[in-house]
């Protein structure tokens, strides 16, 4: 199991490639997405808590619309998640100790729509993310599968929006990745604030 310490602090191999503007909690900047995992199992107990912080995410009206459905290593449901996955996404995401489909619910009770309910469910899943990222497994989210398919194997509601898959596991050396793969495994940069914050207007 990845270091679960609350100590905050830049982990060594993200100081080495980002650096933060303003202080802001190490927690963001240590979050990234890795593609190496060892693909052993994950004990329930290590990975519900994942959910159970997407679950105090914030949304519309307290809609909270996001939906995931998941596959465990082992659950007999695990290749269907598998075979989701697009050919790059499979070479790698094979090895995931969870795979993850996210949803989000269009349309509230009464039928009305959910104008927010993708926005919503994006902060969930960075909830899941942080909360990987505490623990120091990889998160990694995919946009790169089967939606039509995910919806219809998973029997998604008419009303639900595929938005996303997730790969949760036990991070493993670079060097178990194809070697195409190698050299990009390590945190990435951000772009500059400037570039996206505009005071008055755009």
């Amino acid at each position: 199991m990845g270091d679960t310490d609350p100590a905050r602090s830049l982990r060594e191999e993200v100081a080495a490639h980002r650096d933060p503007d303003h202080d802001v909690d190490p927690l963001f900047v240590n979050r990234w997405s890795p593609r190496a995992m060892s693909g052993e199992p994950l004990d329930e107990a290590d990975y519900r808590p994942l959910f159970e912080a997407a679950r105090w995410a914030p949304s519309s009206r307290n809609s909270q619309p996001w939906r995931f459905a998941y596959a465990a290593r082992g659950d007999d449901e695990w290749e269907t998640f598998v075979e989701l996955l697009n050919d790059f996404n499979g070479t790698w995401a094979v090895d995931a100790a969870v795979l993850v489909v996210v949803f989000s619910e269009t349309t509230d009770e009464e039928g009305r729509s959910l104008s927010a309910h993708t926005f919503d469910t994006g902060a969930a899943w960075q909830n899941l993310a942080l909360e990987g990222a505490r623990r120091g497994l990889v998160v990694h989210p995919m946009g790169g599968f089967d939606h039509d398919a995910a919806a219809a194997e998973l029997d998604a509601p008419d009303d639900y929006a595929v938005e996303a898959m997730v790969a949760i596991g036990e991070r493993a050396p670079a060097e178990s990745l194809p070697e195409d793969l190698r050299d990009g495994e390590v945190p990435s940069g951000r772009t500059p604030l400037d570039e996206f914050v505009t005071r008055g207007g755009f």
